[in-house]
């Protein structure tokens, strides 16, 4: 294993900047929240909120693909990166194909992906869209020939997506349970985007426990030649089991992705949620919130009280035994609720806990 360690220096570089006019930005911040972002400038120390980036093999993200670290300046800095106004200040979330095994329980799933990202983007709307069948789309779609489940490829979804995309929509995220494909020579993607057009869709299909397991329920069990816009293929299809885990690589991935279509590059200078990641095991060793640098990004796009923010990803990981109706749904019409299972959030929670004793420390 390999710690990446940054100097005390080199990180408040790339957290303030040395440019007067972008350290400005930095100067606004109560002095509470300068101390919590500048916790960031020691991690791993003892007690630290924040800690290194630790490289565990040669095929994790941070040595198989070099690339240049963004720091604040250069984010703030980059011409190219979209900000929220207000003609565009809405998230949109598609979801395609069904999501569980029960109906209310796919909608109240959703749900909760939309609540936490309205609580991780905080000040921002965040909206569900219609849910659509796969024939709606009408993408492509294939067997994996090695591990023999349905896939649909990446570049036709976006394009549906693109004519879905409202006005109003700072960026759109398509979501679904069934494996993605890029291209033919491709084995799977767990996700693609174009950021310059707001878009992007991600696949938690190998987020289920038993994915690579010759047991995966999703495994075809027969061989399958479908037939190119024959999509009863999809009808009763698997998807995995919505669970604690599913929730929070959910979570994580959702929030990696549309940080990106806020310009976010991914994060080399400490633990983060916007860390890049080759395979579930490195994705699992993120931690689920943002270090003080990638803060500090989304912070000059959206504007928020840090505290309010932690509050209200708190309020959504303590909130389980409320029994929301998903958005939409009549009452009258008798659909099932679910607790929400963020068990797998504990440590998340006791990290918000502790961040928000500092910033209330008076």
């Amino acid at each position: 294993m390999n710690v990446v360690q940054h100097s005390e220096e080199k990180l408040r570089t790339a957290l303030v900047s040395k440019l007067p006019a972008v350290a400005k930005l930095y100067s606004k911040y109560t002095e509470e929240e300068r101390r919590l972002l500048e916790e960031g400038l020691h991690p791993g120390k003892l007690g630290s909120l924040f800690q290194p980036i630790v490289v565990h093999s040669d095929s994790d993200w941070i040595l198989a693909h070099p690339e240049e670290p963004q720091d604040f300046e250069a984010f703030y800095r980059d011409p190219y990166r979209k900000t929220p106004d207000s003609g565009h200040a809405t998230i949109y979330i598609q979801t395609i194909g069904s999501f569980g095994d029960v109906g209310a329980q796919t909608d109240q799933y959703v749900e909760w992906l939309r609540d936490y990202c309205q609580a991780f983007f905080c000040g921002l709307s965040v909206k569900l869209l219609p849910a659509v069948p796969v024939s709606e789309t009408g993408c492509s779609f294939r067997v994996n020939s090695s591990s023999h489940n349905l896939q649909i490829l990446t570049g036709d979804l976006l394009q549906f997506l693109g004519k879905r995309k409202p006005e109003d929509a700072f960026c759109i995220v398509g979501i679904t349970m069934i494996d993605l494909y890029p291209e033919d020579s491709w084995n799977f993607v767990f996700g693609q985007a174009s950021l310059s057009n707001g878009m992007g869709v991600f696949s938690f299909a190998r987020y289920d426990d038993h994915f690579y397991s010759r047991s995966y329920a999703g495994r075809l069990k027969k061989k399958l030649e479908p037939r190119r816009g024959d999509y009863s293929v999809f009808e009763g299809y698997y998807t995995p089991p919505i669970t604690s885990t599913l929730l929070l690589r959910s979570c994580k991935t959702m929030t990696h992705e549309i940080g990106h279509m806020f310009g976010i590059k991914h994060c080399q200078w400490m633990n983060c949620v916007m860390q890049g990641s080759n395979h579930l095991e490195e994705s699992d060793r993120r931690p689920l919130d943002l270090c003080p640098i990638c803060l500090h990004k989304l912070h000059a796009s959206v504007g928020f009280r840090i505290a309010d923010r932690y509050k209200a990803l708190l309020h959504w990981m303590e909130d389980e035994s409320q029994l929301s109706e998903p958005e939409g749904a009549s009452g009258h019409h008798g659909a099932a609720s679910f607790f929400k299972p963020t068990e797998a959030f504990s440590e998340s929670r006791l990290w918000l806990h502790r961040c928000l004793d500092m910033l209330e420390k008076t």
